[in-house]
């Protein structure tokens, strides 16, 4: 039976300056949802409060209606979290950053034999293009356990390429994860989610098309 994600209520505020209000949403494994706004709307302050790393003002996660506290969220394996900044070591081998994620040799082998990895896997994390690191964090988060994984600019600033493999891959793990993403490359978004919504004043709106995006003031 696949899980569902949900998430009631959250508010959070900056000093005087209330970013997120009794914002809702749920998806569940077997989808892609997106999540749109502009500079500064919350979205990665979202995230972070998501995956338990940042304290809300108030929330309330429930995973099939049973409720999660997010100080359980990350010792649990419940929800996975791909950040806006890169976060892997630069001076060390491509093959040798696998095995601090992965400690089983076939989960090991999953990464090494995904598109493009094999010709870099000798190559210093430093060296790599945005693409091949981005792509590459990505396989690193993607298949660990969690049955939900938050992206945050999954595709922001890489070449075109590898682009259209991340489409391509998290279309395939869609099966097995509830997918949250954000990303001001929309059109990429919109290729591949199911639902989209739009942080506007702290609050979620529901989006259907691009006239939506429009309306709700995320695009000009």
């Amino acid at each position: 039976m696949k899980k569902e994600l949900q998430l009631h209520n959250v508010s959070k505020a900056f000093g005087k300056k209330e970013v997120l209000k009794n914002v809702s949403l749920s998806f569940a494994q077997g989808e892609i949802i997106s999540l749109f706004g502009r500079n500064g709307s919350g979205k990665s302050t979202l995230l972070k409060i998501l995956f338990g790393t940042l304290k809300a003002d108030s929330m309330d996660l429930r995973i099939d209606n049973k409720q999660v506290h997010p100080k359980d969220v990350i010792p649990k394996q419940l929800i996975g979290y791909l950040p806006q900044d890169n976060f892997l070591p630069k001076h060390l081998k491509v093959r040798d950053v696998i095995p601090l994620f992965y400690k089983n040799g076939a989960d090991q082998d999953l990464i090494f034999r995904a598109p493009f990895i094999e010709k870099v896997a000798t190559h210093k994390v430093g060296t790599l293009s945005l693409g091949e690191l981005r792509y590459l964090e990505l396989l690193l988060v993607a298949h660990l356990e969690h049955p939900f994984l938050l992206l945050d600019e999954p595709f922001s600033m890489i070449e075109p390429l590898y682009k259209e493999v991340i489409k391509e891959f998290l279309l395939s793990l869609k099966a097995k994860k509830g997918i949250l993403l954000t990303d001001h490359y929309y059109r990429d978004v919109l290729d591949i989610s199911d639902r989209h919504l739009v942080l506007v004043d702290g609050t979620t709106q529901i989006a259907n098309d691009v006239s939506d995006l429009k309306r709700l003031g995320y695009l000009k």
